[in-house]
């Protein structure tokens, strides 16, 4: 009876592992993202000045840059988190990038969009 101590643990330790495993997911759930594509030949100076001015908007925040690579690749798109944001902070976000010359299109996706 010495080995049942020990096993509770395990499956104490293992339902902890699995709780903080769905917690992470239900985290993940509703997350919105709005990534920008360009046009061929947009400059990383416009895509720079898109982040910088766009991502200043309530419930609109730019996604972090990748490390370790050119910056002109990591402006490839621009991604936008909108977790956050209503109808109307979508709407001044589209707005914001139509004044921008080089935008081409924002794809606008959730968690829901990859199941």
């Amino acid at each position: 009876m010495r080995v049942l101590p020990s096993v509770v643990i395990a499956v104490s330790g293992l339902s902890l592992l699995g709780i903080a495993g769905c917690s992470q997911f239900d985290q993940s759930l509703g997350q919105q993202q709005a990534v920008v594509s360009f046009q061929s030949g947009a400059s990383t100076a416009v895509r720079m000045q898109v982040r910088n001015a766009c991502g200043k908007l309530p419930n609109v925040s730019p996604a972090p840059l990748a490390k370790n690579v050119p910056l002109s690749q990591a402006l490839n798109q621009v991604t936008f988190q909108i977790n956050k944001a209503d109808p109307a902070d979508i709407s001044r976000l589209q707005e914001c990038l139509e004044k921008h010359k080089g935008y081409a299109g924002v794809d606008i996706t959730d968690s829901s969009d990859n199941g």
